[in-house]
């Protein structure tokens, strides 16, 4: 019998470790890390926060921010630990994605299933919706492929298991199964501001309610939306906690539009979701490559996305109040001041080089 390979012994001492998770007493690793994406200003800091027991009010996230948590899991256990990673500023910031995303946090959650990606949009301002969503998610893929596939030079076998795992939330009768394209790794959608949601029109809801449905089932994802609700934060919570310290999964759904959607990966489907909320024979007009193309495409048809500079609306750290540093800041006025008037005099002399020529 051939010895076996370091990796592989690994391997076998971890699913040994974590059998009793297959077995449902909730068990699990005792560290995990979620990264939370999403719109600017769409609640993530206050959905960290409220999962984390905080009672502050939240500030600008400008870049990427990193906090912790922590569980007691009983007497004398080690604490589980949650790792909170939360990108700011929308879509403007995507090559920061990178920095959570790594061959060490990848391959840990090759063994462990310890990290998964929140992504929060909002839902008051649908016409950013759709291009909110796409990009992060495309951003937020290409790292984990990337990080995959440097993995597989060293250990193709352990790539090709990692890529099965995205099934783990499907199952293996599941009608859908074969027309769904699973997110390398557990994925979370929140829908947030529901409380201003709610008071849209039905049929602009329901084209909502349906495209979210559709994207989630397409990456098996989860699908919730929430608000200031008190009732609906505690249900984000439970579901957070779950993805940080390994709390018992819920099974509950609701998909009535009428209602805060909620729908645990693996439980939706493409029969109940039904076709994009569009005429047959206008669906027939628009041309698509792909079905994740025709759902975007009847979506933008009611939500045309807001032609605006990502860029722009990123603040400028050194002027936020929640970083000041009075002898820093005093240094940096003088530096200003000084620049002004470098480019007023360099001004000066090419106009004084322009007269004499």
């Amino acid at each position: 019998m051939p010895s076996e390979t370091l990796w592989e012994i690994a391997k076998a001492e971890v699913e040994k470790r974590g059998s009793s998770e297959n077995e449902g007493d909730g068990a699990e690793i005792g560290e995990k890390s979620v990264f939370f994406i999403g719109s600017k200003n769409g609640g993530k800091t206050t959905i960290i926060l409220r999962c984390l027991d905080r009672d502050e009010p939240p500030k600008p996230t400008l870049a990427l921010e990193y906090t912790y948590g922590r569980r007691t899991k009983g007497h004398n256990i080690p604490k589980d630990i949650a790792h909170f990673w939360e990108l700011g500023g929308g879509t403007s910031l995507l090559d920061l994605i990178s920095i959570p995303i790594t061959s060490d946090t990848l391959r840990y959650f090759y063994f462990f299933r310890t990290f998964s990606i929140v992504l929060v949009l909002d839902l008051s301002k649908p016409n950013d919706l759709w291009p909110t969503m796409e990009n992060l998610l495309q951003a937020t893929k290409l790292n984990i492929d990337k990080v995959i596939m440097k993995l597989g030079k060293k250990n193709s076998k352990a790539a090709s298991e990692m890529r099965q795992k995205m099934w783990s939330n499907m199952q293996k009768d599941h009608p859908d199964r074969e027309l769904l394209d699973p997110f390398p790794i557990p994925l979370v959608i929140i829908g947030s501001k529901y409380d201003i949601f709610q008071d849209f029109d039905s049929e602009k809801r329901k084209v909502i309610c349906k495209t979210l449905r559709f994207v989630a089932h397409y990456y098996g994802a989860s699908l919730m939306f929430t608000s200031k609700s008190e009732a609906l934060l505690l249900k984000i919570r439970g579901v957070i906690n779950q993805l940080a310290f390994g709390i018992n999964k819920s099974k509950s759904i609701c998909v009535d539009q009428n209602k805060p959607l909620f729908i645990t990966a693996g439980l939706d489907s493409l029969s109940q979701i039904g076709p994009p909320p569009l005429p047959d024979n206008d669906i027939g007009k628009l041309h698509a490559r792909s079905p994740m193309d025709l759902w975007k495409k009847v979506y933008e048809k009611l939500f045309p996305p807001k032609s605006i500079n990502t860029l722009k609306d990123v603040k400028d750290p050194a002027k936020d109040p929640q970083y000041a540093e009075s002898e820093v800041d005093e240094m940096r006025i003088q530096k200003d001041q000084e620049l002004e008037q470098y480019k007023r005099s360099s001004s000066k002399s090419w106009k004084q080089i322009e007269l004499d020529s």
